[in-house]
């Protein structure tokens, strides 16, 4: 078999108006040997577009000689003869061949067609990316001249080998189930599954690992359950640990660790801010008492909690439970800060990393759906499932985040997810493999548990029963917890809250638990089948009336949504219900919503006494499964029907209520929210009140050196008059006066009115352009408003566009911010303009930033409901909303923008603050005393690009982009 490895370089992304400027063969024989690669330049005919030149290096100096594409093609047409074409986003490169082989009177090519991003998704299930040079750098394979056609038909070859070769090595188990889910006939990546299938079946021995093979499926991992003699070994390892640090005191144990880190690390040096952290999170844990700790940037935070926390655990034999807010976070910690940590603890520990039940794969779940019919799924489901099959033989612990699913296969995800109400806990065959209780029983013998605030909160919620037993918790990157606390203690209801467990119950004749159940009773036999059958069908009609009115209320919420709230830059809309100041129209408006609850309680409850009749009545494995999974989406409808309740009454007087919408998606964009208004006194009854210490700490938690807004907001004031709340500032090892210059352009032009402002709007495009000429692009710049981004990015686009400057915009380019934040790190010569995600946790290694620019201050809009409803408690207190609520909100925010720059000792950069409030105002003096001691400039906004260009010593004949910033990697 000869596989031709097409790529083409072009003028634009549409076969029809654009045209083919470079193409690259690489073709492979029935050896595996990728021959010499055919390469020519098209000459198009019309110019190449700047974009394109940026992009590939071809300008149209470049193809000014070479063939044209009827020349082209009759070189390239014989090499395709009895090939299968491969290419890197096939649809793409195959559109480009047809539309040139129909244009210079060729008949269409008609032989099969593989793509590498669909082999790659399923052999590679979890690389972090499926673009070309993402995944060539990962694999290995030598790419030296991206975007250029030749070297990109080289590469993908290279990565089809690699792909063929997993293909061909996969368990046999795990190749038959590809080969069941990819007709053949139907589809071109089902005909290679077949082949490699037929090479496997004649080789079975080939490469086979160590496999647990259960139920037709090749896992990776055993059964979970422990024996007795396992869980004496551990309880005789606990007595010895604690025999061992009982006769060690903590300064002593901590000694110790250094000198083992010093000997792994000889670069390790003692920091005077983790040591001073280390005394006060021990400190805290042993005395009871609750701390809060403000940790600088480069302080060791993780370290400064994770040792004193595994000290005191340990010989306390206490749990102690670590909550961040990011994933991000909780795989940093797990891959290389608890690694470092189990080599240098002079005693072994047990730490575990346990997150919400949807993040693991329901192994029964996935079976029942497997069973599915190829013809019921699009072709990117069929792509995501096989992606699961083949990750079922590598994942340990079965975490979505492992797995690389696009945006469309969340769906399928939410299908297979684990989910407390459709478990048959020791009931289930797949029990014994559960990653859900894997890593729940991983979480009950641990000493450190890993999670999240989302988990700590749903545990609070369940009663504590999710969860193992704690009472002392430390709770990282805290300045979040009130958003979480605030968002899990409430309910949010959005269109697809309803739909989605009503689909699952009927999405039609064929597919949906009710089918299912009823094909399942026509072949049982049982007396009561008919009955069954006859009452499930009243069901089904039951979810289509539900469905219609549901349909009919989203329709007139968004009706009223329009028309009683004006919609901001991007479409969306807000409204707040106040109880005692109920609108005109609402009372016929919730008659709608009253009858959605109504009907979901005529369906809720004769399905849940249906459910327990059948499942007293049959043991068949198969109907119990199909049992538990309907009664879970029952449970689900009964939650949203609460909530519902709930939102239509205005029935929670602590609660602030509140529609979203969107005007682009109307109706299919509605949200109900309802959630505290102040969640100071649940978390202190729930948390402070209940917990022997609790350790919060972040970079950014003091606002004018004191941390008087989150012990107000976090409902710590009566912990503090009672002598229980300990407070620190840990300060920074890095040198903010050498390493950073914020300058203020003092005679910048105020907003006046909207955003729009056109004088600002045309300073701040050409300040943002004269500073990055100077930089040589590596430039973050802030905003508040994305209706500002984007007035700003087409001139500014303009402007760099002679200096050769990329220009990326949040919302504009169609990418999400990792791949944002990522293309801005490969391409130094950009500018990077973000919004809200931008502020905070995002990190730029080595040379990728060297100016940060604030546009604005980042208050929150006063009239968002939730702040809208505090700011009345304020006033009502006669308390300053702005000075209690607002202000610090917006210094909090600030100082994790102000944090995006210096991540190194070595990193050296600019701060441009655009918004001259900072020195015009009273409150000013907030935000500029709220950083860690940078050299700060006021001057004129002529005199900017001169003092950037001079601090950062950027001379005539050494260009700005050979300056690095870094030599080293930002680390958080």
């Amino acid at each position: 078999m000869i596989y031709a490895v097409l790529d083409f370089e072009t003028t634009g992304t549409s076969p029809e108006q654009d045209e083919i400027i470079q193409v690259g063969l690489a073709l492979i024989d029935d050896t595996g040997t990728i021959g010499e690669p055919f390469a020519s330049y098209v000459k198009p005919s019309k110019p190449i577009p700047e974009w394109i030149t940026k992009l590939t290096g071809i300008d149209d100096e470049t193809v000014k000689d070479a063939p044209d594409i009827d020349e082209m093609l009759t070189a390239l047409v014989p090499l395709l003869q009895d090939a299968v074409i491969v290419a890197h986003n096939a649809e793409f490169d195959v559109s480009f061949l047809q539309a040139a082989l129909d244009k210079s009177g060729y008949l269409p090519f008609a032989g099969r067609v593989l793509d590498t991003v669909e082999l790659s998704r399923l052999m590679f299930p979890s690389m972090p990316s499926y673009r070309l040079g993402a995944l060539t750098q990962s694999l290995g394979i030598g790419h030296d001249r991206p975007h250029q056609a030749d070297s990109d038909a080289v590469s993908t070859a290279e990565l089809f080998l690699k792909g063929l070769e997993r293909l061909r090595t996969l368990p046999l188990l795990t190749l038959q189930r590809l080969a069941t889910l990819f007709d053949p006939d139907r589809n071109d990546l089902g005909w290679l599954i077949a082949e490699a299938t037929a090479f496997r079946e004649m080789n079975p021995l080939l490469a086979e690992g160590d496999y647990q093979y259960y139920r037709q499926f090749a896992l990776s991992v055993g059964d979970w359950t422990e024996d007795e003699e396992a869980r004496g070994a551990a309880a005789e390892q606990e007595q010895e640990t604690v025999k061992q640090l009982a006769e060690t005191e903590f300064p002593d144990f901590l000694s110790g660790v250094k000198e083992r880190l010093k000997e792994l690390h000889p670069s390790y040096e003692s920091r005077q801010g983790q040591e001073l952290m280390f005394g006060e999170v021990f400190g805290a844990l042993n005395e009871d008492s609750h701390l809060l700790v403000e940790a600088g940037t480069g302080t060791g935070k993780s370290l400064g909690y994770l040792l004193p926390s595994l000290y005191y655990g340990l010989k306390e034999s206490k749990k102690i439970v670590v909550s961040t807010h990011t994933i991000q976070l909780q795989e940093q910690l797990r891959q290389r800060d608890l690694p470092l940590l189990q080599q240098v603890l002079p005693v072994p520990f047990k730490a575990s990393v346990f997150k919400g039940r949807s993040n693991y794969l329901c192994l029964r779940k996935f079976e029942q759906q497997m069973q599915i019919p190829e013809t019921a799924l699009s072709k990117d489901d069929l792509v995501t499932r096989g992606q699961m099959t083949v990750w079922l033989s590598e994942t340990e612990r079965g975490e979505a985040e492992e797995l690389n699913l696009s945006g469309r296969s969340k769906d399928e995800w939410n299908s297979v997810a684990s989910d407390a109400d459709s478990c048959l806990n020791r009931q289930c065959p797949w029990f014994r493999k559960c990653f859900y209780h894997r890593a729940r029983q991983d979480a009950n013998k641990a000493d450190l548990v890993i999670t999240n605030h989302a988990m700590v909160f749903t545990d609070m919620r369940a009663e504590n029963r999710l969860l193992p037993s704690y009472d002392r918790l430390i709770v990282d990157e805290a300045h979040h917890l009130e958003e979480v606390a605030s968002h899990h203690l409430g309910q949010r209801t959005n269109y697809q809250a309803l739909l989605a467990p009503l689909l699952r119950l009927w999405k039609d004749a064929r597919n949906g638990q009710i089918p299912h159940l009823m094909s399942l009773m026509a072949s049982s036999g049982d007396e009561y089948a008919s009955a069954w059958t006859e009452k499930l069908e009243e069901a089904a009609t039951k979810v289509h009336s539900i469905r219609e009115a549901w349909e009919i209320w989203m329709d007139r919420l968004f009706g009223f949504l329009y028309s009683h709230a004006s919609s901001d830059e991007s479409g969306s809309l807000s409204y707040r219900f106040k109880p005692d100041q109920l609108p005109d129209g609402w009372d016929a408006l919730s008659v709608d919503g009253n009858n959605v609850v109504q009907l979901l309680s005529d369906l809720i409850r004769p399905m849940e006494k249906l459910i327990v009749d059948i499942r007293e009545r049959t043991d068949e494995l198969t109907v119990q499964g199909v049992l538990t999974d309907m009664s879970g989406s029952v449970k689900e409808l009964a939650q949203t029907r609460a909530d519902l309740q709930s939102f239509v009454t205005f029935g929670n007087k602590d609660f602030v209520y509140w529609v979203e919408g969107h005007t682009q998606y109307r109706s299919r964009s509605v949200v109900m929210y309802g959630v505290p208004a102040d969640v100071s006194g649940l978390l202190k009854e729930g948390m402070f009140d209940r917990k022997a210490s609790v350790v919060l700490t972040s970079a950014t938690l003091t606002v004018d050196k004191t941390f008087n807004y989150v012990k107000e907001q976090l409902g710590l004031d009566e912990a503090e008059q009672k002598g229980r709340l300990k407070s620190a500032q840990v300060p920074s090892p890095f040198k903010y006066r050498e390493q950073a210059l914020v300058l203020i352009p003092r005679d910048f032009p105020n907003i006046r009115g909207r955003d729009g402002d056109p004088q600002f709007i045309e300073a701040l495009t050409k300040s943002i352009a004269e500073v990055a000429s100077v930089t040589g692009g590596r430039m973050l710049v802030l905003f508040t408003s994305h209706r500002m981004l984007k007035t700003v990015y087409a001139p500014l686009k303009e402007m760099l566009s002679p200096s050769r400057i990329e220009v990326l915009g949040q919302g504009i380019d169609g990418s999400s911010r990792s791949r944002l934040t990522r293309q801005f790190q490969e391409q130094s010569n950009s500018v990077l303009l973000g919004t809200s995600s931008f502020w905070e946790g995002v990190d730029l290694p080595g040379d990728a930033l060297t100016c940060l620019a604030i546009v604005r201050l980042p208050f929150q809009p006063p009239n968002h409901p939730v702040n809208e409803a505090k700011s009345e408690r304020l006033t009502a207190e006669k308390k300053n909303p702005f000075m209690k609520l607002s202000l610090p909100q917006a210094v909090i925010r600030f100082k994790q923008g102000f944090g995006r720059l210096v991540r190194t000792a070595t990193d050296k950069g600019i701060v441009i603050i655009y918004d001259t409030r900072v020195i015009d105002t009273n409150y000013g003096k907030y935000f500029l005393y709220s950083l860690p001691g940078p050299k700060m400039e006021h001057l004129p906004n002529a005199g900017l690009a001169g003092r950037v260009k001079e601090w950062l010593d950027i001379s005539e004949d050494k260009p700005a982009e050979s300056q690095p910033k870094s030599q080293e990697g930002k680390s958080s």
